[in-house]
C-alpha cells in the first residue's frame, strides 16, 4: 500500500512554514508510524530563525518540527509487540532532537516515525484533540521529577502509597506544571502549586492540595508555612522569575532542596547562580532525554495507559482547536505568542 504523505516543511533559519509533499518513512526496529490526527504547537515550534541557532544548532534544514502527536498506528517495525495498526495512541516526536534531527520524526505532518517506548495508547474516551496536548508537557515534567539528575522522585503508580513529603509546582496552571501536578500525586506526594487565583480551583481539580497567588508579594512565605514541617520533595520551576522564589523557598524548608527549571539552560544558569550559596541545587530540564533512560518507558508504557484508561489521570490541560489541516500551525503559534492559560492549542489533521 502507498501511502502518500504531505509535511509542514521549515525550508531553512528564519524562513515561513510551507506546505508539501514529504516521504513516507517506514518504520525501523522499534519504531511505529502514526498517521497523525491532532498536533499541539509549543514555544520552541515556533522561534524566531535567529535563535535557533542557539536553541537547536544542530537542525538540518529543511525540517519538520514539532513534538505533540496523536492519531492512529499504521505500521510498526521489528521488535514492536506493544502496538499493532489501529491503535488509538498519542505520543512524543522528537525530529528536532540533536539525536535523531530527521524530517521523518517531526510531528507537522500526515506520517510520522515514533520511537516505540515513547508511544501511548489512549482510550477511545478521549479525543485525539484531548490527547494531544500530554506528551511535549508529560515528558518535561517526567524528566524534571523523576530521573536521576533532577529531582530524582519516586516513579508514579496505579495505587501509590502516601508519602510525608511535599513538592512544590511553581507554575502549576501551564501546560507542564498541569501534568506535574497530576505526576507527583500519582507518585504519593502531597502539592502545593502556585497560579492566578482564577485557575485555582483548576490546580485543585489536578490535585494539588494547596494554592498560593504566584504574583502576591508573600507568595514565598506563604508557601513555607503551607509546607510546614514536611519535608519538601524537589520544585518544578516553571515560567519566568520563578527561580529566584523558588531558590528563596527551598533555602527555608527541611528535606531535599533541588530544583528543576524549565526555563532555559542559559536563563536557568544565570537565575540560579547564587543557589549553592544557599545550599540549593538547580538543574535545567530538557525534556527529551527521558526516551534515553527509563523514564520514558515508565511513563509511556508503564504508567499512562491505565491511567488515562481509569481516569486516574487526565490529558490537560484544556485542548483549544485552532483550525483543521497543516496550513493553520502557524495561526495557532501566532496565538501561542498572544499567550494562553490553563490551556493548550492544538490543530486537527
Amino acid at each position: 500500500m502507498t501511502r502518500q504523505n504531505t509535511a509542514l516543511w521549515l525550508p531553512k533559519r528564519g524562513a515561513r512554514f510551507e506546505v508539501g509533499p514529504a516521504p513516507y518513512t517506514p518504520p525501523a526496529t522499534n519504531e511505529v508510524v502514526v498517521r497523525v490526527r491532532a498536533v499541539a504547537v509549543n514555544p520552541v515550534d515556533g522561534i524566531p530563525g535567529f535563535l535557533y541557532r542557539f536553541a537547536l544548532p544542530w537542525l538540518t534544514f529543511p525540517a519538520v518540527v514539532g513534538s505533540d502527536v496523536a492519531g492512529e498506528v499504521v505500521e510498526t517495525g521489528p521488535g514492536v509487540t506493544r502496538l499493532r495498526p489501529g491503535d488509538r495512541v498519542l505520543g512524543h516526536a522528537f525530529g528536532v532532537e540533536k539525536s535523531q534531527n530527521r524530517a521523518a520524526e517531526g510531528a507537522f505532518q500526515h506520517y510520522v516515525v515514533l520511537m516505540r517506548h515513547m508511544v501511548c495508547p489512549i482510550p477511545d474516551s478521549l479525543s485525539f484533540a484531548q490527547a494531544a496536548v500530554v506528551p511535549l508537557a508529560v515528558s518535561t515534567a517526567a524528566t524534571g521529577m523523576f530521573q536521576q539528575d533532577h529531582l530524582g522522585l519516586a516513579l508514579p503508580c496505579a495505587a501509590p502509597a502516601e508519602r510525608a513529603e511535599t513538592v512544590l509546582v511553581w507554575g502549576g496552571s501551564t501546560s507542564v506544571g498541569s501534568n506535574a501536578i497530576q505526576l507527583a500525586r500519582n507518585a504519593g506526594y502531597q502539592v502545593v502549586a502556585t497560579a492566578s487565583p482564577h485557575n485555582f480551583d483548576y490546580l485543585r481539580s489536578l490535585g494539588a492540595a494547596e494554592t498560593v497567588d504566584r504574583s502576591s508579594p508573600t507568595a514565598v512565605e506563604e508557601i513555607v508555612e503551607r509546607i510546614g514541617d514536611r519535608p519538601l520533595a524537589g520544585t518544578l520551576a516553571i515560567g519566568s522569575k520563578s527561580l529566584a522564589k523558588t531558590i528563596a523557598i527551598a533555602a527555608r524548608t527541611a528535606g531535599g532542596r533541588r530544583i528543576a527549571s524549565a526555563q532555559p539552560a542559559l536563563f536557568t544558569r544565570v537565575a540560579g547562580r547564587r543557589a549553592p550559596r544557599q545550599g540549593v541545587r538547580v538543574s535545567s530540564i530538557w525534556g527529551g532525554t527521558l526516551k534515553d533512560n527509563e523514564v520514558g518507558p515508565a511513563i509511556y508504557a508503564d504508567f499512562l495507559p491505565t491511567a488515562l484508561a481509569t481516569g486516574t489521570y487526565r490529558a490537560a490541560p484544556d485542548a483549544t482547536v485552532v483550525g483543521h489541516g497543516l496550513a493553520h500551525i502557524p495561526d495557532a503559534l501566532r496565538r501561542l505568542r498572544a499567550g494562553v492559560s490553563a490551556q493548550k492549542l492544538v490543530v486537527t489533521l
